[in-house]
Parts: C-alpha cells; sequence; structure tokens
C-alpha cells in the first residue's frame, strides 16, 4: 500500500513538473524515427522553453 502510494506520488511529481515529457519525447522519437539521434535533455529543455516563450498561452506573466 506505501509503495502504491509513493508510486503515484512520484508519477504525479513528475507530471507537475514537466519531466514525464522527456521520457514521452524519447519514446515517440525512438518509435517514428529509429534510426535519428534524438535531443539530449539540455537539448530538449531548451527546445521546450523556447516553444513556451514563443506561444505564452494562458500564462500570467
Amino acid at each position: 500500500m506505501v509503495t502504491r502510494l509513493l508510486g503515484l506520488v512520484r508519477w504525479y511529481l513528475r507530471e507537475l513538473t514537466g519531466e514525464a515529457q522527456y521520457d514521452r519525447y524519447l519514446e515517440r522519437h525512438r518509435r517514428i524515427h529509429p534510426d535519428a539521434p534524438a535531443m539530449s535533455r539540455r537539448e530538449f529543455e531548451r527546445w521546450r522553453t523556447d516553444r513556451m516563450e514563443g506561444n505564452p498561452g494562458s500564462r500570467c506573466c
């Protein structure tokens, strides 16, 4: 029970902070482009930040 609860808390925090987005990117990239190199975590975070700044959406600042 405690292990399951900790697993759910870990999942929630990874989703909340955006940590899981890189893992999803890697899965999709390997499926679509199996022979092409994937972006490093640093490159991915830079790309994600640039994209969010270019399209702020409903952010307040």
